[in-house]
C-alpha cells in the first residue's frame, strides 16, 4: 500500500477524535518508531510503498488510538529533554511543562556540582535521569511508592547509562527516610477530583489515577507530606522545587512559609501558567 494512503486513513478515522496536527504527529511518531522513517519521508518520496509486514504495526497503532490509548503507551516510550524514556501503563506520561521545571533546576546547579539530590515520586524516572544526564557529578536518589515505577525507572537508568539510587517509599506513610540531601524535587499528584470532567479520555481512562488526583478537600496533601519528610532529610539552606497546580500558587507559597522556607519563587511554564515553585530551607 502507498504510505500516503495509510496517512489518509489515519485522518479519516481519527480527525473526529483529535486535531489534525495531533493525527499528523501520531503518524510521524509511528513511522519513526516502527519503520525508522523520517517525518518528512512523504514529502521526499510521495509514491513510497510499504509492505504488508511494514503496514501492520501502523494499523495496530491506529486501532489503539481509536480506543483513546495514549500514543506514548502504544509505542512504549516518549521523549523528555531529548532523552528517550520508556513507559508502561501504570506510570505517568511526562509533560512538556515538567521539562521547564528541570531546566529551572539546571539553571541553578553549576555544571560541576556534586550535590546530593532527591526526586520524590519519580514515576518513569524522567526528572531524575534528565538531571543526572546534564549534571553527571550529582548524587541522584529517586523514590516512588509504586514498585512498577521503580522497575521502569531502573530500566530507563540502565538504558541511559546513569546511576540512580532507587527507593520504594510511601511519603504518606509513617516511615522516616534515612537520607540527607542538598536538593529535593517533586512533581506529585495535584489534579483536583472536580477537574476530572475537564480531562480527555486518553488521560482519564489510561493514566494512573493515583499519580494524578488528590481530594478536593485536601489539595496539598502530598506537598505537606514531602515538606514534613524534608524536615529531617533536606539540609539547611537546601532547595526544594515543586511542580504545582496552576490554581494553587498562593496556597503553596503560604505552605512553604509555614514550613520555614525563604526566597520563595513562583514561576510560569511554557503555557504561561504558574506551574513551578521553589524555596530555600532556613
Amino acid at each position: 500500500m502507498l504510505l500516503r494512503e495509510i496517512r489518509n486513513i489515519y485522518h479519516l478515522e481519527l480527525d473526529s477524535m483529535y486535531t489534525k496536527e495531533e493525527v499528523d504527529s501520531f503518524f510521524s511518531l509511528a513511522l519513526e518508531h516502527y519503520l525508522k522513517f523520517d517525518r518528512f519521508i512523504l514529502a521526499l518520496q510521495p509514491q513510497l510503498v510499504v509492505s504488508k509486514e511494514e503496514e501492520q504495526p501502523l494499523f495496530e497503532t491506529l486501532s489503539a488510538l481509536k480506543q483513546h490509548i495514549p500514543i506514548q503507551y502504544i509505542l512504549g516510550e516518549t521523549i523528555f529533554m531529548d532523552i528517550p524514556i520508556k513507559l508502561g501503563k501504570g506510570v505517568l506520561i511526562p509533560r512538556p511543562e515538567t521539562e521547564d521545571l528541570v531546566r529551572w533546576i539546571l539553571e541553578d546547579i553549576p555544571q560541576d556540582s556534586d550535590i546530593q539530590c532527591l526526586d520524590v515520586g519519580t514515576g518513569s524516572g524522567a526528572i531524575a535521569i534528565a538531571l543526572k544526564r546534564h549534571r553527571p557529578k550529582i548524587g541522584m536518589f529517586a523514590l516512588d511508592t509504586s514498585k512498577f515505577a521503580i522497575e521502569i525507572t531502573s530500566i530507563n537508568a540502565q538504558h541511559q547509562e546513569v546511576e540512580l539510587q532507587l527507593l520504594e517509599f510511601d511519603v504518606l506513610g509513617d516511615n522516616t527516610l534515612d537520607l540527607y540531601v542538598d536538593m529535593v524535587v517533586s512533581n506529585p499528584p495535584y489534579v483536583l477530583e472536580k477537574e476530572r470532567s475537564t480531562m480527555e479520555p486518553n488521560v482519564l481512562d489510561h493514566e494512573p489515577a493515583e499519580a494524578l488526583f488528590v481530594p478536593d478537600e485536601e489539595p496539598l496533601r502530598f506537598y505537606k507530606a514531602i515538606l514534613k519528610l524534608c524536615e529531617n532529610s533536606l539540609k539547611k539552606d537546601g532547595s526544594i522545587y515543586f511542580e504545582i497546580n496552576e490554581a494553587m500558587g498562593n496556597e503553596m507559597t503560604e505552605l512553604l512559609k509555614e514550613f520555614g522556607y525563604s526566597d520563595i519563587q513562583l514561576k510560569k511554564d511554557i503555557f504561561d501558567k504558574p506551574r513551578m515553585i521553589k524555596g530555600t530551607k532556613v
